[in-house]
């Protein structure tokens, strides 16, 4: 991390910044949460990151033992990057930012979004009151991309195949975002050709309803004339 500004404190949260503040590195930390990926794959899901910032970043993350990389058995033998047993720890603290800016008033809901952020944000929405009696394992396939979904009082997201899942869905990321933002009816988008559902129907309908967004802060209103500067 040779050459950049650091905050230089003894202060924990100014070298959190230090370790992950870095424009893309926490978004990084992010999209390797669900697991390993390789370097195209990452960048892929970085639009506006060129090659060399990502590099860049990788490189000071793997330097601070955020995370490693590490060459995948035969017959794949590529080359991924994960995050090390400290850098998985940041998990609740991507979590609870995400939270936290999501009742923002200016959270721009409707902008494009990645498969992994989607599938994070489930983290972030879930209601545990409103699963409180759901039991169940969702497969999720969006595209090329699986993913495991456990619901037992509280939510576990992984990135591959489930095993014996009560319900699949396979269907695009915009039909997903639809059907869990809004009251959009499964039987129109099955009609529509955008999903497939195998399994139990049931346990989609209540899964897609355990994701409420966040009631919004009041959006700031205009200072009170007793505290205006003076002109």
């Amino acid at each position: 991390m040779t050459g950049r500004r650091k905050y230089e404190q003894g202060c924990a949260v100014a070298h959190a910044l230090d370790l992950v503040g870095e424009r893309w590195a926490l978004l990084i930390v992010r999209d390797l949460l669900l697991g390993p990926k390789r370097f195209t794959d990452l960048l892929a899901g970085l639009p506006g990151a060129s090659p060399d910032v990502l590099t860049q970043r990788l490189r000071e993350l793997t330097d601070a033992g955020v995370l490693h990389r590490r060459r995948l058995a035969p017959p794949a033998a590529s080359w991924v990057y994960e995050l090390t047993a400290w850098g998985a720890d940041l998990a609740p603290v991507v979590v609870g930012l995400a939270q936290w800016a999501s009742r923002s008033p200016s959270m721009p809901f409707d902008a494009p979004l990645g498969t992994d952020s989607l599938m994070l944000s489930l983290n972030a929405l879930f209601d545990p009151a409103a699963a409180s009696d759901v039991r169940a394992t969702i497969a999720v396939h969006l595209g090329d991309e699986r993913f495991e979904i456990r619901v037992d009082g509280e939510l576990t997201v992984t990135r591959g195949d489930a095993e014996h899942p009560d319900a699949t869905l396979e269907t695009d990321q915009a039909t997903l975002i639809s059907l869990l933002r809004t009251d959009r009816p499964l039987d129109e988008a099955l009609t529509s050709g955008e999903l497939r559902i195998a399994g139990d129907r049931a346990v989609v309908e209540r899964f897609r309803h355990l994701f409420p967004l966040p009631q919004s802060i009041p959006a700031a209103e205009a200072p009170d004339d007793a505290l205006r500067a003076p002109r």
